[in-house]
């Protein structure tokens, strides 16, 4: 009798790991922004302004693809303006590519503009960001870019 319990007990003790060798854990992060009811200017795609965003090439048109992303917008005391930063472009260390910024189909220079009016904004109302590159006279040359576009929406009053 102990034979068959020391048998029973010493099969056990041999499938308990290996029924915990199958357990997985994953832990990852989680986070949400709420914006404010009364004013935001936020991306639909939250990844739009975490990760990289890619200009793709087409070397048969020698083109390269506009970013387009809808953004969310609202401002219940007014209408919505923007500025660049700073002058948008990208660059690979020798060779220089200016970008054109346009939202909700203003284009965005260093000076504020207004891109959605009162009455568009109160309700609030989804629109367009595109960024594109301006050809260069003599065409794209060859290699790796990086830039950064840096925008600033402010709410105006009326």
């Amino acid at each position: 009798m102990f034979k068959k319990a020391g048998c029973m007990v010493l099969g056990l003790g041999l499938v308990w790991p290996a029924a915990q060798a199958a357990v997985e854990r994953e832990t990852f992060e989680v986070s949400v922004t709420i914006p404010t009811a009364d004013f935001y200017v936020l991306p639909v795609d939250p990844q739009l302004v975490q990760t990289e965003q890619v200009l793709a090439y087409n070397p048969v048109s020698s083109q390269l693809a506009t970013l387009r992303a809808p953004f969310e917008v609202k401002n219940v005391g007014g209408a919505i303006g923007a500025r660049l930063d700073q002058q948008p472009f990208i660059y690979n260390g020798t060779d220089r590519v200016d970008l054109r910024v346009t939202f909700n189909q203003v284009e965005l220079g260093l000076a504020q503009s207004q891109v959605v009016s009162s009455a568009d904004a109160r309700p609030g109302k989804r629109v367009m960001l595109e960024i594109a590159a301006i050809k260069p006279d003599d065409d794209y040359k060859p290699g790796r870019y990086y830039g950064t576009v840096h925008m600033v929406f402010d709410a105006i009053a009326p």
